[in-house]
C-alpha cells in the first residue's frame, strides 16, 4: 500500500481525523495542542495521527492534501484546514455547525 492510499484510507474510515505532530493525548508542538483541545472541548471523537513516527507520512500528508503545514483535521473525507483555519472556525461557531451538518457528535451527545 503506498502512503498516498494509507492516508486515503486512514480519511476513509474516520469521521474525524487529525494528521499532526504527537498525539492527543501528548501533543508535541503548540499548533497540534490547540487542535485536540478544541476537539476535546467539543468532545468530538476523532483519531489522531501522529506524523513524527513516520517521515514518509509527514511529508506524504503535506503532498496528499498540498498543504504545507501539519496539523491537518479532515472531517468525513473533506479537508477542513490547519491550526488557524480551525481556531478561527471554532471561535466563530463554524466549527459547530458544520459539525452538526455532518451529524458528527460533540460533547458525547449523539445529534438528532
Amino acid at each position: 500500500m503506498s502512503m498516498n492510499e494509507f492516508i486515503g484510507n486512514e480519511i476513509k474510515s474516520n469521521d474525524v481525523i487529525v494528521f499532526m505532530k504527537g498525539t492527543p493525548e501528548f501533543p508535541q508542538c503548540g499548533f497540534s495542542g490547540q487542535v485536540a483541545q478544541i476537539l476535546d472541548y467539543l468532545g468530538v471523537d476523532y483519531k489522531g495521527i501522529n506524523v513524527l513516527a513516520d517521515d514518509d507520512l509527514r511529508q506524504g500528508i503535506k503532498d496528499f492534501s498540498n498543504w504545507p503545514t501539519v496539523p491537518q483535521v479532515y472531517i468525513q473525507g473533506e479537508f477542513i484546514g490547519g491550526c488557524d483555519i480551525v481556531r478561527e472556525m471554532f471561535q466563530q461557531g463554524e466549527l459547530q455547525t458544520y459539525m452538526e451538518e455532518k451529524g458528527i457528535p460533540m460533547n458525547g451527545q449523539a445529534t438528532a
